[in-house]
């Protein structure tokens, strides 16, 4: 396409020149002329098609050379890019492998609790069963409270004067007193009220027969383990599962009434704790309000000793400041006795007489 161009330019350059040629000379110079110039216009064209030709491969090395630096330079890029993409992919599947075998290990102690709870359920269908539960519960949660039951704050399995049970027996302190606490568990009915799949009048039916089964435990308490001058005028009822609580409490107001007027609470395990641990609160203030006054007598009576210590400390102190100033006068006239002696053992005659009016005088002094 170039050398096209530049044939074109030439040739246009050639016509202008033969025709500028022909209106200043004859045809004859005019041919000459024109062999000349295609001549050189040849050679012209020749040289300029091989310098565009250098410089053109030069500038396309040039080029390639650029363009290939580029291509290394995005490549190298791609390169790290892909392997930072490549590790961090990595990494994020081998966490998402650690949690698969997390999630797995979960669903394998569902299933085990899935299991364990199917085991407990088809346990807990026995009454007996269902009553030693809630024993061992109330048990536990009184171990808690107060420690074993040799503290003597709480009696297991205590039988009361009328000959019935009771599955504890807390000593109080007042005015609460004596309560007996019993568990009860009335389960089979519960679940078949809950139950999604039956009617609603099944339902009903059951719903009836689970406070039914309430109101009979609270007139057994009540009947059983509020024994005038063994216990207070009250006693509490443990219910060991809180969704039956809780279905009492948000459902059947009429039981809490019926409860209340037989002196009998109904507890939970949350409530059921929450109490004890406040009745084992007011029997350690009251163990501290105890051993308190009985600092404040012994403090009292140290009082008085040393009040009587003070007293004879004194006395000591005079007595010594007595015998002290006793000890000096005796020191004094010893001294006196001494120096006479001296006097006699050096045959001072004169001066014995003038110590004698001096001791004379003095002695009449003193008198």
């Amino acid at each position: 396409m170039i050398d096209y161009i530049i044939i074109g330019l030439l040739g246009v350059t050639i016509i202008l020149l033969i025709i500028n040629l022909i209106k200043s000379n004859g045809s004859k110079d005019i041919i000459e002329r024109i062999g000349k110039l295609d001549t050189s216009v040849t050679k012209d064209i020749g040289d300029f098609k091989l310098n565009f030709s250098k410089d053109l491969r030069n500038d396309f090395d040039i080029l390639v050379e650029k363009i290939e630096y580029r291509l290394n330079v995005i490549n190298e890029r791609v390169n790290n890019q892909l392997s930072e993409n490549f590790e961090k992919s990595n990494k994020t599947f081998m966490n998402v492998l650690e949690r698969l075998n997390k999630i797995d290990e979960a669903q394998k102690k569902i299933d085990g609790l899935s299991t364990e709870i199917v085991s407990l359920q088809s346990v807990l269908t026995d009454k007996k069963t269902r009553g030693t539960f809630g024993e061992v519960n109330l048990e536990y949660i009184l171990n808690n409270a107060f420690g074993p039951s040799s503290s003597g704050i709480y009696k297991i399995q205590h039988k009361m004067s009328n000959g019935y049970i009771a599955d504890c027996l807390l000593y109080a302190p007042s005015p609460l007193g004596t309560i007996a606490i019993d568990s009860k568990f009335p389960l089979e009915n519960y679940q078949k009220m809950v139950d999604k799949n039956k009617t609603k009048e099944e339902r009903g039916l059951f719903e009836k027969s689970f406070v039914n089964d309430v109101k009979k435990h609270i007139n057994d308490i009540s009947e059983k383990y509020i024994v005038p001058g063994e216990t207070s005028n009250e006693a509490i009822m443990f219910l060991p599962a809180e969704a039956i609580f809780a279905e009492i409490n948000a459902y059947h107001p009429e039981l809490l009434n019926y409860a209340y007027q037989k002196k009998v609470w109904i507890t939970g395990p949350t409530t059921l704790i929450s109490t004890l641990s406040i009745i084992s609160m007011i029997l350690k203030n009251m163990e501290r309000d105890k051993y308190a006054k009985i600092i404040h007598e012994e403090l009292d009576k140290l009082g008085i000793e040393f009040n009587r210590y003070k007293e004879r400390w004194d006395k000591l102190s005079r007595s010594v400041k007595s015998v002290n100033q006793s000890l000096d006068e005796l020191h004094t006239t010893t001294e006196k006795i001494s120096k006479r002696f001296e006097n006699i053992k050096n045959a001072e005659i004169d001066t014995l007489k003038t110590d004698k009016l001096q001791i004379d005088y003095n002695d009449e002094d003193n008198e």
